[in-house]
């Protein structure tokens, strides 16, 4: 028997699902998008294997059903799906990156004899949209699943046995532990980047300049505030109270630098920077919270045609790049140039070609 999977919503994430989940076997994908476009591209690229303009539709024949949409769209499907004529043992599950209010919601369809469990995939790309979809996209990342609590064994079973061919982690938390952990290593980074930013912008006045050196390192650390500002806006007032407690611990951590600055021996501010080394390098390279770009860093000599030379070795093995980019004005980095890869395997790849054919130095910072 065929099993059906309805996918809702087909930007980045819904598309990159439905893509990685056609590699299961007996399993029919059909997809639905708001914007008629986008529908059209999902189609023509097979991105599905069925197109509806109107979910409810198909409802009744669906096993399992996919909200690839923010948050607070999911919140009104959800509300929607309490009237729709569902499959007897028909699993629910959303793709959304805060959890306490989706799993409020879903304890309202509990009562209604309607399975839902939660789901945040932590993968991610600098484009978006159907276009950008990748089967490869989750491929390693972590899969958080934030089931209520008792749900049935089987339907995690069932749920996971289908999750299995994005080739992600999956484990399973609790909506609250998941919301913590994500805003200790995603959400608050981007409010710290945002904040790093706008007090650059204060300095236009006096010190002008100050922006023309804003490249390198600053750009590196701060990248992630040039996210989607909607996007954040959302999941900002999601996860307000755990974004509270993350400010008061970094605030009380910054009284401590302020002390530190104040009245510190060298060596104490010495042994704070190499103990945030030594934390940093023992993190994981990737399958973090936050979008990884699998950048490889190479140093490279300055001779005309070195570039090309390093770019026509990767299309030699035919390995793609998704961003090229030179950082020359960080204090501990000269001359090295940043290539941004679709896949762990990918950089594995072309490190190996760059050491190999071209002799230069490569690393993963």
């Amino acid at each position: 028997m065929t099993r059906k999977v309805l996918v809702i919503g087909l930007g980045l994430i819904g598309g990159s699902i439905a893509l990685a989940l056609q590699k299961a076997p007996d399993t029919k994908i059909i997809g639905y998008d708001m914007d008629e476009t986008t529908r059209e591209h999902a189609k023509t690229l097979n991105i599905v294997h069925d197109i509806v303009t109107n979910p409810q539709d198909v409802a009744a024949e669906v096993d399992i059903i996919i909200f690839g949409t923010p948050v607070n769209a999911t919140l009104e499907w959800m509300e929607q799906l309490k009237t729709w004529p569902l499959k007897n043992k028909v699993i629910v599950t959303d793709t959304g990156s805060t959890k306490k209010m989706i799993m409020q919601k879903a304890g309202e369809l509990r009562e209604l004899g309607i399975t839902f469990i939660g789901g945040h995939p932590m993968a991610g790309s600098h484009k978006s949209g159907v276009l950008a979809a990748k089967a490869h996209l989750f491929e390693n990342a972590y899969y958080m699943l934030t089931p209520l609590a008792g749900e049935e064994i089987i339907n995690m079973a069932q749920l996971e046995s289908l999750l299995k061919f994005t080739h992600a982690k999956v484990v399973s938390v609790s909506a609250r532990e998941h919301d913590h952990m994500t805003a200790v290593v995603s959400h608050f980074p981007h409010v710290i980047a945002a904040s790093l930013v706008h007090q650059l912008g204060g300095e236009n006045g006096e010190y002008p300049m100050t922006r023309s050196l804003a490249a390198g390192g600053f750009r590196d650390v701060t990248r992630i505030a040039s996210s989607n500002p909607i996007l954040w806006r959302d999941i900002t007032l999601q996860n307000r109270d755990e974004l509270v407690a993350q400010l008061e611990g970094w605030q009380s951590e910054m009284n401590r630098v302020k002390e530190l600055l104040l009245n510190g021996s060298s060596a104490d501010i010495e042994n704070y920077f190499a103990i945030a080394k030594e934390l940093r390098d023992e993190l994981p390279i990737s399958a973090g919270a936050m979008f990884t770009s699998f950048d490889l860093y190479v140093d490279v000599p300055d001779y005309p045609g070195v570039i090309s030379e390093v770019t026509g070795l990767l299309a030699d093995e035919k390995i793609s790049i998704t961003n090229l980019r030179i950082v020359e004005s960080r204090e501990d980095v000269f001359g090295i140039l940043v290539i941004s890869l679709q896949s762990e395997s990918d950089r594995e790849r072309a490190a190996a070609c760059i050491q190999q054919r071209a002799k230069f130095e490569t690393y993963i910072s």
